[in-house]
């Protein structure tokens, strides 16, 4: 039991495994170094709500290249299974303007359930032979930086997916924070104070293109 609920945190190296998938063997992380990854898990193939967000991710994943990240599903399911299923979707299924979608990144075949386990995406609670819906956002050094947990009746939001790797890829490069349902665009935070001092003048001489609210909170224009 506990082996199966364990999951990797925040801050540490994603679990390394290889893999069959729907695009051929799959050797993780060393497939993806230099790249950042959205790692999700669906229950089952051939189920209403992973169908629309698998027809979702896929119709973004333009998007999400553009930002130097990579998409890969996993199922406890077999590469059959998922083939059959993602044909079905490209050749019968429209939802919400999409149709003729065409699956295109890898989704992992887990029969084992060793991947599954690995990364705690096993629930016995919820359920003993699914996987629940999960969401690793991994960084291009293969350490966990978001993880999102979904229950099986409900999908995911992808534009969330999608804002949260946008925010911090932002956080990294520019070294600031995103305040509360941030958009691409907004303001961002500047990280408080690490003295007495520059608290101080941080409010008494605050920087020209900065919006002091008070000494631990200030805003100031989204970089480029």
């Amino acid at each position: 039991m506990e082996q199966q609920a364990r999951l990797p945190l925040i801050g540490e190296k994603a679990p390394s495994f290889r893999a069959e998938s729907t695009q051929g063997p799959i050797a993780f992380p060393d497939q993806y170094k230099g790249s950042w990854v959205v790692f999700f898990s669906h229950p089952a193939d051939f189920t209403p709500v992973c169908t629309t967000e698998f027809m979702t991710f896929a119709s973004m994943q333009p998007e999400f290249e553009k930002l130097n990240c990579k998409l890969l599903g996993l199922s406890i399911d077999s590469t059959y299974s998922h083939i059959a299923w993602l044909r079905t979707i490209r050749e019968k299924i429209q939802f919400k303007g999409m149709k003729d979608i065409e699956v295109t990144f890898p989704v992992i075949s887990d029969l084992t359930m060793e991947v599954s386990r690995a990364f705690g995406m096993l629930q016995p609670a919820a359920s003993t032979t699914q996987a629940v819906r999960a969401v690793f956002i991994i960084d291009p050094e293969a350490v966990v930086r978001a993880i999102l947990y979904y229950p099986l009746s409900n999908g995911r939001n992808m534009d969330e997916v999608k804002r949260l790797l946008t925010a911090m890829q932002l956080s990294d490069k520019h070294k600031v924070a995103t305040p509360a349902n941030w958009q691409p665009g907004d303001d961002v935070i500047v990280p408080p104070p690490g003295s007495c001092g520059t608290a101080k003048e941080r409010v008494q001489k605050p920087a020209a293109d900065t919006k002091v609210l008070d000494w631990f909170m200030v805003l100031k224009k989204c970089p480029n």
